[in-house]
């Protein structure tokens, strides 16, 4: 009796078949696009870097360390 007040099943729609992969070859105007990106990074990286001026040890010069007068001199 449950078979009765079932809906039938939709038949499946037929499959598609699959695109075509793309081009693996790039162009010479995305290469010279990633090479300028890459060059950016890098230009950004080296400035963040250049501000650092402890190494991870900490600081290794000696302290320019002088006694003062009361004087100030």
């Amino acid at each position: 009796m449950g078979s009765i007040f079932r809906p039938k099943m939709p038949a499946l729609p037929p499959v598609q078949p699959a695109p075509p992969p793309p081009s693996s070859e790039i162009s010479q105007e995305e290469k010279d696009a990633i090479a300028a990106e890459q060059r950016k990074l890098a230009r950004k990286r080296k400035g963040r870097k250049s501000t650092i001026l402890t190494s991870p040890l900490g600081i290794e010069e000696e302290a320019e360390t002088e006694d003062k007068t009361l004087l100030g001199s």
